[in-house]
């Protein structure tokens, strides 16, 4: 047998969980044998020879080991899969609260979400190292998108600021001179320039008001994870007034804590029901230069409110002049389940919705401000 050959029979032998039915022959030893061991606790819990000793167990130790395990031989991708099935299968919401199950495992986007649907579960023992998992996913996420945020909507705040009259002090003089240099004069060696390019006077001022609207129903926790990410990076900026709003069937408004996006996240209510008309009657009702708004409502559009009433709000939002954004998802995972007859009310009132990704996000944000078409990613 080749070592190509062999390589493959080990992968289906790791895969098939070996026994007479897997047809492989393959024996393993050394660390393919953990890696099996750690397989078979998660996906056969009756473990080899239909005995349940191999299985996880219903103990935070046993679980800790095997997470350590699991961390020790697979790459930090595949642990996160292993824990989210983890929890899912095996149902170990509940092990998290303790202590030592929360060091042990791999932080993501996803034990977020878990943690904050068993928000009001943790106990006080434990609520200091949760905040200390949440707060470094919410770092690493932070630097990765923050400043690239930045700086595709300070651009777009620029351009949208940009005036076509502007006085002496005020002219872009970098901008001008490319504007007109179809006008430039060889045998005078200078550019006329026909159209001057400059910002107002105000351009320390806040030019733009952003509201995130974000459905905290159980479906949407990476999403509100990622809201609150954006929400702090958004704050963060001195030409942009930024508010945040979460609901159930509730709203509760939490711009207050946006100075720090783990508050944020403790504030929510991950799960329950959803009424996006009294939402958006919320965000309304602070809206003062409609002209000058971006209202960003992040949800799979299950609505268990009046249903035609928020069609007429989102209709007369943007009559005043706010611009809509709707997100079924601001996650990697893609496009969820969601209320299609919704979204083509939507769309036919001329608000598109549909997934974004985290990347992709500044960029439609920054078009939102320009008041420029979205850029919608094809499906």
């Amino acid at each position: 047998m080749t070592t190509a050959e062999d390589e493959r029979m080990r992968r289906w032998r790791l895969v098939l969980g070996g026994g007479d039915a897997d047809g492989t022959g393959r024996t393993l030893t050394g660390t393919d044998s953990a890696m099996d061991r750690a397989l078979t606790a998660l996906y056969d819990r009756k473990g080899r020879g239909g005995d349940r000793a191999a299985g996880l167990g219903a103990s935070a130790p046993s679980v800790a080991r095997w997470l350590g395990d699991v961390r020790r031989y697979f790459p930090g991708s595949v642990v996160q899969v292993m824990q989210r099935d983890a929890i899912d299968r095996l149902g170990l919401d509940a092990l998290l609260l303790e202590p030592e199950m929360l060091e042990a495992v791999e932080a993501d986007v996803h034990l977020v979400g878990t943690l904050l649907a068993l928000n009001k579960a943790i106990p006080e023992t434990t609520r200091e190292t949760a905040r200390a998992v949440v707060r470094k996913v919410v770092d690493d996420l932070e630097r990765r998108l923050a400043g690239r945020t930045r700086t595709a909507l300070t651009g777009a705040l620029d351009r949208s600021a940009r005036i076509g009259r502007p006085r002496h002090r005020d002219i872009d003089w970098d901008r001008t001179i490319r504007a007109n240099l179809k006008n430039y004069l060889p045998e005078h060696r200078t550019v006329v320039p026909e159209r001057l390019v400059g910002h107002g006077r105000a351009s320390r001022a806040v030019r733009k008001e952003v509201v995130l609207c974000i459905d905290q129903s159980g479906s949407m926790a990476a999403s509100v994870v990622y809201a609150a990410v954006f929400g702090a990076v958004l704050a963060s900026m001195r030409s942009l007034a930024t508010r945040l709003v979460v609901f159930d069937t509730a709203v509760v408004d939490l711009t207050d804590h946006l100075d720090d996006p783990v508050d944020v996240l403790f504030g929510t209510r991950l799960g329950g029901g959803t009424d996006i008309n009294r939402a958006l009657a919320h965000c309304q009702s602070r809206i003062t230069r409609p002209a000058d708004t971006v209202l960003v409502l992040v949800s799979d559009l299950y609505e268990g409110g009046i249903r035609d009433e928020m069609a007429k709000r989102v209709a007369a939002l943007k009559a005043s002049g706010v611009q809509l954004v709707v997100l079924l998802a601001l996650s990697d995972e893609g496009a969820p389940a969601y209320d299609r007859e919704h979204a083509a009310t939507l769309a036919a009132l001329g608000v598109p919705a549909f997934a974004c990704t985290p990347d992709h996000f500044p960029e439609v944000m920054a078009a939102a401000l320009e008041k420029r078409p979205l850029p919608v990613p094809e499906a």
